[in-house]
């Protein structure tokens, strides 16, 4: 009989998080291989804009940006509650930044320049942070997912594309390989880098019941391998499990089923108004604090515009366009009237309140301030100079809004900051690491921003791809 196959380390996933382990415990000097449920490597980062965020990096001193991991750490915790354990936070924030400039040095183009949005390469505001730390590569999530996988290839990673990793090898409590479509392959280490369970409905309803409060209006961006496999690695090996009920849903039109930068953006001439027909936010606050925004309003938000701002949609993107609004219109499902009191009533908020809450708009907006929600910081970061319409041209228009667009999952297997597994007791599982989705304890419950997914999963993917070689190369000499 033969003997099983035998690498230094196996990595399960070839998105982000399993291409930058992959890397790095081969530059450590490790046998790698990588096994890929889906026909191509990128997973959830390869979908992505690519934003990374980072503290005190070199694009950030080019446009004379005084950062650092600390002031980076305490931003990330504040803006969590302090709910995360702060040693596993400041590790990430203290290696990101070098993350960022590995990325570099393996081709990926960042240049020092300021960005609008996250699809114009440099550095933008990625969230709520008082210094930006959003890093647009030149060519976004494909460019990230190219660069690794380029040196992936230098450094002879074995990648295995359409083969599923079933289940892990357990010797003595410690992890000691994988099946993968009933071939054995034995390891000094594993790397878990599966993505999350945004595809799987019955582990949203036990780990992010949260989503499944969008019912109907929900849709999924993460990627098709987005199965919770990890999940079921670790209850072969009694792993912790941590974030339960967090995860990241982007605030969208009911009407909504793509990726923005398929489906559209709204018109900037809006407002979002609750039960109460008042406005309650900024409406371009950053999809960190966004969505809570929206869900402590109780009830239905809905987005109002006038048929100026339906008319000046760009075309060519498949929701938010002039002729998909008119159709969703004309078919009763987005509300129309000739008067704002008139869409008042059909919407079933105050008319005498959503009256003064346009009016309030059309006062302040179009003249470029907003004393109550500050929006012109938040269209000055996105480099809009000219005034807002004002909303005054009738129909008028509402659409519910609400967060429906799920991103990524946060739950997963507990990590330490090295990246090793947990178990239930807190203990680390021998041969056992994890990143990316799949590794818990980074993304939190309020999502720091844009750039914060890819951050995590190609900086803790970093450190469990070296981490599992060295422990592999102490296995050797012990």
């Amino acid at each position: 009989m033969s003997e099983p196959i035998r690498w230094d380390v196996v990595v399960i996933g070839g998105g982000g998080a399993g291409l930058a382990a992959a890397v790095s415990a081969a530059e450590a000097g490790a046998s790698v291989v990588l096994f890929e449920s889906e026909p191509e490597l990128g997973g959830s980062t390869q979908l992505s804009a690519g934003m990374f965020t980072a503290a005190g990096t070199s694009v950030q001193a080019g446009l004379g940006i005084e950062d650092s991991p600390e002031r980076f750490f305490q931003h990330y915790m504040d803006l969590n509650a302090w709910m995360l354990k702060p040693g596993l936070v400041a590790a990430f924030c203290e290696h990101a930044g070098p993350t960022l400039e590995w990325l570099t040095g393996l081709g990926v183009k960042i240049p020092a320049t300021t960005s609008r949005n996250a699809h114009m390469p440099g550095l933008c505001r990625a969230g709520v942070e008082d210094v930006w730390r959003g890093h647009v590569p030149s060519d976004q999530g494909y460019g990230l997912v190219q660069a690794l996988t380029a040196a992936a290839r230098r450094h002879r990673v074995e990648v295995v594309p359409n083969t599923r990793v079933r289940r892990l090898l357990v010797s003595g409590g410690a992890v000691v390989g994988v099946v993968a479509d009933g071939l054995e392959v034995r390891a000094g280490a594993v790397v878990v880098a599966s993505g999350g369970f945004a595809r799987d409905p019955e582990l949203l309803a036990r780990h992010y019941p949260a989503a499944l409060a969008a019912g109907d209006d929900l849709f999924v961006v993460a990627a098709p391998g987005s199965r919770g496999d990890h999940l079921r690695f670790g209850e072969q090996v009694g792993a912790s499990v941590a974030g339960d009920g967090w995860g990241l849903l982007l605030p969208t039109a009911y009407f909504q089923r793509l990726h923005h930068w398929q489906s559209g953006f709204p018109p900037a001439s809006r407002i979002y108004v609750n039960g109460n027909g008042r406005r309650f936010m900024d409406e371009d606050a950053s999809y960190a604090v966004s969505g809570g925004i929206i869900e402590a309003q109780g009830g239905p938000v809905w987005a109002v515009f006038d048929e100026r701002a339906r008319r000046s949609l760009p075309p060519g993107y498949a929701h938010w366009d002039a002729d998909a609004v008119l159709r969703e219109a004309d078919a009763g499902r987005t509300a129309r009237a000739d008067t704002v009191e008139e869409l008042a009533a059909t919407i079933g908020v105050p008319a005498p309140a959503l009256a003064a809450t346009v009016r309030r708009w059309n006062d302040e907006l179009p003249a470029g301030t907003d004393t109550e929600f500050l929006r012109h910081h938040s269209l000055a970061a996105k480099g809009v100079t000219e005034p807002l319409e004002p909303i005054d041209t009738p129909p008028f228009y509402a659409a519910r809004t609400l967060p429906a667009e799920l991103v990524c999952t946060h739950a997963g297997l507990e990590i330490d900051a090295d990246a090793a597994v947990l178990d239930r007791r807190g203990a680390v599982v021998p041969g056992l690491f994890a990143a990316g989705e799949a590794g818990a304890g980074v993304l939190g419950p309020r999502y720091v921003g844009g750039g914060n997914a890819i951050a995590n999963a190609l900086t803790m993917g970093r450190i469990a791809g070296r981490n599992a070689a060295h422990q592999t190369q102490r296995g050797a000499t012990s």
